[in-house]
């Protein structure tokens, strides 16, 4: 089978999961206490709000028509790119533009976190591999567990009280400095814009800002990625292969990085692609904790406030997000792994 044969398959055979998410995300949104018709009136700052405005308005959003007619319409309006307006979140803003003004910055920290975890994991556990329980594996095998048990928003506040009000190295909140406007609309993305506008001082202060919620996501990151790289490779240097290769007089810096890490990584690329969906789906506690305005911190704000336009928007995103990653990472296989074929 082709790739593109096989891309196709898994992208049809994507779709129920999809609609299963989406159609679960309507049942919820329902069952959600509040008259959406009532906030969005609010929203727009309606004086004098009665139920003759209420029911005015559920009937301009088809809330008084039958649930199975809701239904298709809420789909329909997903696919063509009416998604409404933010009713609490951010009045009066369309959900699309919302989503895109803030996605980026999730992006950013993402990009950022998922690098340093993914360069410093693999070598980390390469080298705890290749110094099994010595001292050097039992350093970084406890630093992984740590990693692995610590909630990041525990952390975060930890690195806000020592960093941020103690030694005042870090700022503790946001994303720039209130008083700096934001860059002129090129990219979406604050340091591209600053960097294209010359505003190098922005891209300075956003870089200070995000170090703090960066180490969050990559601390934790980190740490199932060398369990997973150390694992891998000591199963991989048990192979017959890895044993001809020391026997044809192979030098051991080549055997770990040319014969042996290849294989090794393809489990290790699971779970680097796994962490890099969800965190690019919302480093939730993260932005909460450090109160960055990313796709995380508004869905959590959108539940809050009962924003159900910014729901359904927000969810069908970091749904296609996931179904989008997974098939990356599928085909990512083929070009670590020779052996398999689509």
């Amino acid at each position: 089978m082709s790739l593109v044969k096989y891309i196709l398959r898994r992208l049809l055979a994507l779709i129920p999961v999809l609609f299963g998410t989406m159609t679960l995300t309507f049942i919820l949104s329902r069952l959600m206490p509040g008259d959406p018709a009532f906030l969005l009136l609010r929203a727009q700052s309606v004086p004098h709000i009665n139920p003759t405005l209420i029911a005015q308005k559920r009937h301009e959003l088809g809330l008084d028509q039958p649930i199975i007619n809701q239904y298709f319409k809420y789909f329909s309006d997903l696919f063509k790119g009416n998604w409404g307006l933010s009713v609490s979140v951010s009045k009066g803003t369309p959900v699309w533009d919302l989503i895109m003004r803030r996605l980026p910055r999730t992006i950013d920290l993402t990009i950022f976190s998922i690098l340093i975890a993914s360069y410093l994991g693999i070598k980390i556990g390469i080298i705890s591999a290749t110094h099994r329980n010595k001292a050097r594996d039992t350093i970084f095998r406890g630093i992984a567990l740590i990693g692995v048990s610590i909630p990041v928003f525990f952390l975060g506040l930890l690195l806000q009280f020592f960093l941020g009000y103690k030694v005042k190295i870090f700022p503790t909140v946001g994303y720039k400095q209130i008083q700096y406007p934001d860059p002129p609309f090129i990219t979406g993305f604050f340091l591209i814009d600053s960097l294209f506008g010359g505003y190098f001082y922005l891209v300075i202060d956003y870089l200070w800002h995000i170090t703090m919620p960066v180490f969050c996501l990559a601390f934790v990151t980190i740490a199932g990625i060398v369990r997973q790289t150390r694992s891998s490779m000591l199963e991989v240097l048990q192979q017959d292969y890895v044993r001809t290769a020391r026997a044809k007089g192979c030098k051991e810096k080549d055997v770990i990085h040319t014969h042996a890490l290849k294989n090794a990584l393809i489990p290790t690329a699971t779970v680097i692609c796994l962490n890099f969906a969800s965190l690019l789906s919302g480093a939730v506690l993260t932005e909460t904790t450090f109160d960055i305005d990313g796709i995380g911190l508004t869905l959590v704000s959108s539940i809050r406030y009962q924003d159900y336009w910014v729901i359904n928007g927000v969810v069908f995103v970091i749904t296609i997000i996931f179904v989008l990653t997974t098939l990356i990472t599928d085909v990512l296989y083929g070009f670590l792994d020779p052996r398999i074929r689509f």
